[in-house]
């Protein structure tokens, strides 16, 4: 169960990084309906991956569970102060962010203050969810891409 759901967590990360992206752009160049609509899919494809990391983190992963048994030696070591602290904060960060900006920009009236607000939102979202990913070559990288289902 551990690497099917991490093989799809690490899936819908590129739906994610890639919505994020498209999000932004839109905000910088696009309609108001494409930036909403890509808005909208941006905010889907984070809460799939915070469900999703979330089982991960609290239920199945051999990180979370050896950091529980000792929490200081766990901040102690990079590569599971990573995943236990940095990966979680950074993207439950982007969360935040996206959904916190599209309620901005809801309650929002002029249309240059809905523009404003969505290019921050969604460029701060991405720009997290960036530096919070487990590139390959760093000490705690894992590949672009899982295929292990089983």
């Amino acid at each position: 169960m551990y690497s099917t759901i991490l093989t799809i967590h690490s899936l819908v990360r590129w739906i994610a990084l890639a919505a994020g992206v498209a999000a932004t752009m839109a905000a910088l160049t696009g309609s108001d309906k494409r930036t909403d609509r890509l808005g909208l899919l941006l905010m889907i494809a984070l809460d799939v991956q915070m469900l999703l990391g979330l089982i991960l983190y609290l239920v199945l992963s051999p990180y979370t569970s050896q950091a529980i048994e000792d929490f200081r030696a766990a901040l102690q070591n990079p590569q599971m102060r990573f995943w236990v602290v940095e990966h979680t904060a950074t993207m439950l960060g982007a969360v935040i962010v996206v959904h916190g900006g599209r309620v901005l920009v809801l309650k929002t009236e002029a249309a240059a203050d809905k523009r404003t607000r969505r290019i921050v939102c969604f460029a701060i979202a991405t720009v997290g969810m960036i530096l919070g990913m487990p590139w390959p070559g760093l000490p705690y990288g894992r590949p672009l891409i899982r295929w292990s289902l089983g």
